[in-house]
């Protein structure tokens, strides 16, 4: 059978052209039914809103799903993951209309890249046509890539913990962040996890942005004995970790309204408060439902830009404790980290005082 012409899609004031429109993306669920590539793009268009104010302004790398999401399907992580069926894109693909503008970022490393900066709608509708489900913004705006305006909270729930139990830990960092005189904006993951964003003044940099995390994480775990920021996963337990990394350079979150590559074509969806605490599944918010909720409801997080807020009392609270914690994997060791082994396999004389292995 002949492959389907491609479909202009309308993104804006301009005309997206998308290719293999009738691609299926997601198969049908008991639930939901087929999503074609088509139907990724408009849906991208339909939430222009709520999107824009998430990607405008800000390096973003592309979560690529280039054949469909299925069952088994392997996202790569790194170069040892060339077999994989997904993959980030965190330079600009090659073939990018004219209108589509960059920002230039350095990662940990000290390379740099020119990463996609969306500055319209059409943008995201052709990272469609390109196969993307899921947008990873920097947290910071292009006229100043090294100082973030956020602060990402990442609330992720572990084996033994459910939706519920971050449910109720975000209304504690939503008490949290009141009593340090910052308001907090709420998102479901787009799987069990919750998202608060701060903005704050974008004046300090990612190191102390992730201190001033890692400070709040702490915090929350002496309101709630259910909250963890341990980073080795054998030490986390049946609590809901606070991800203290996705504030290091070069770590992101999946935007607001970017679709998860899980069945069902479940949306990271903004929420209010008070909708959040009587939220007892995510489920309900997908390609299918969000753009109708946002068309008659606005989105949530309308007024996240009206504020941005001082971290200095978050990094009052990491003066009172200045005990470094482990950064991924894929960073270089930074002075003051603790070893990069697991708990259960460190043997204590192999490490000098500062975390280096002592070489035999």
């Amino acid at each position: 059978m002949a492959a389907a012409k491609p479909v202009m899609v309308q993104a804006g004031d301009r005309e997206v052209r998308v290719s293999s429109p009738d691609r299926v993306i997601y198969e049908a669920t008991e639930t939901t039914g087929e999503v074609t590539k088509l139907m990724v793009a408009e849906y991208f268009a339909s939430v222009e809103d709520g999107l824009m104010r998430a990607l405008r302004e800000r390096p973003t790398a592309l979560e690529r799903w280039t054949s469909g999401v299925r069952e088994g399907m392997k996202l790569a992580t790194g170069p040892q993951d060339r077999n994989a069926d997904a993959f980030y894109q965190k330079r600009v693909p090659k073939g990018a209309p004219d209108y589509l503008e960059t920002a230039t970022i350095t990662f940990p490393s000290g390379r740099t890249a020119d990463e996609i900066c969306p500055t319209e709608i059409a943008v995201p509708v052709w990272c469609a046509h390109m196969g993307t489900l899921t947008f990873h913004p920097w947290p910071v705006r292009r006229d100043d890539v090294d100082h973030p305006d956020e602060l990402r909270i990442d609330l992720d729930p572990q084996p033994g913990t459910t939706f519920g139990d971050a449910v109720r830990v975000a209304g504690v960092a939503r008490e949290l962040l009141a009593d340090l005189g910052m308001a907090g904006f709420a998102k479901t993951s787009g799987n069990r996890g919750i998202h608060v964003y701060v903005r704050i003044q974008p004046q300090w940099d990612f190191a102390a942005v992730r201190h001033a995390a890692i400070a709040f994480g702490r915090e929350l775990e002496k309101r709630d004995d259910g909250v963890t920021t341990a980073w080795w996963k054998e030490e986390r337990g049946e609590r809901i970790f606070v991800d203290f990394n996705q504030n290091t350079r070069d770590r992101t979150i999946a935007s607001a309204y970017s679709l998860r590559p899980i069945a069902g074509a479940p949306v990271s969806t903004p929420v209010t408060w008070d909708e959040l605490e009587t939220l007892t599944s995510p489920s309900g918010f997908n390609l299918f439902t969000v753009p109708e909720r946002l068309a008659s409801d606005g989105d949530p997080w309308a007024t996240i830009d009206d504020e941005h807020h001082s971290l200095q009392p978050l990094l009052d609270l990491w003066d009172e404790h200045p005990v470094e914690l482990n950064f991924p994997p894929d960073h270089p060791k930074m002075p003051g980290e603790p070893p990069r082994v697991q708990p259960s396999k460190k043997v204590e004389s192999h490490w000098d005082s500062d975390g280096n292995r002592i070489e035999d």
